[in-house]
């Protein structure tokens, strides 16, 4: 008689996905991004209200996380900052823009389940910025953010699959972990798709 085949199980980020989608789905629907970019002016504003996400999340994470290591590279907040400048709004602007509110995340895995989010954005982020810059004719500047990697991003995904991997056979970090990824998509959503008042700005 031969063995039972083993059951295989289905990777972190294959879970990570299957979880998250619901959440995921509301943010793309609720953000729609081409109309968002389809004006100059739009597209700056959307720049703002991510610059004001990144600005909070990016240093939760950094804390928590406690490896710059492998967060520098990935940081975008400088590379918002220059897409807006290129659309007229200087540092002091910049600077003045509001930001979301504050978040607590309770260690390393609820930091990387909010990587999870901001790092796979730079999937699509390759596809909206081609179709921004065909809308409005940039050529290498204007589009840091959603360039973001460039050519490395998919060996930068390959990077930060694996280090999901790190924590797939402790399933009480995978719960923190899966937990934060959903709260980050909401609460991206929620500062993104909320109305604003147009002078905060600029």
């Amino acid at each position: 008689m031969s063995p039972a085949n083993p059951i295989r199980r289905d990777s972190l980020h294959a879970r990570l996905r299957a979880a998250t989608d619901p959440a995921h789905q509301a943010l793309e629907a609720g953000l729609d991004w081409q109309a968002r970019v389809a004006t100059r002016a739009g597209y700056r504003d959307l720049l703002a209200r991510l610059h004001g996400f990144h600005a909070t999340w990016e240093g939760a994470i950094g804390v928590q996380l406690a490896d710059e290591a492998f967060l520098g590279p990935r940081r975008r907040l400088a590379l918002l900052a220059a897409d807006l400048d290129h659309l007229g709004l200087g540092p002091a602007a910049v600077a003045a823009l509001p930001h979301s509110e504050a978040v607590m995340l309770d260690g390393p895995a609820a930091a990387t389940g909010a990587l999870y989010v901001l790092e796979g954005s730079t999937l699509g982020g390759q596809l909206i910025g081609r179709h921004i810059a065909g809308l409005h004719g940039f050529g290498e500047t204007g589009l840091a953010y959603y360039r973001a990697h460039g050519p490395r991003t998919g060996a930068m995904w390959a990077a930060f699959r694996a280090r999901l991997e790190d924590f797939a056979d402790d399933p009480e970090a995978e719960a923190v972990l899966t937990a934060a990824a959903v709260a980050t998509f909401a609460a991206m959503r929620d500062w993104l798709c909320a109305p604003h008042e147009g002078a905060a700005f600029g």
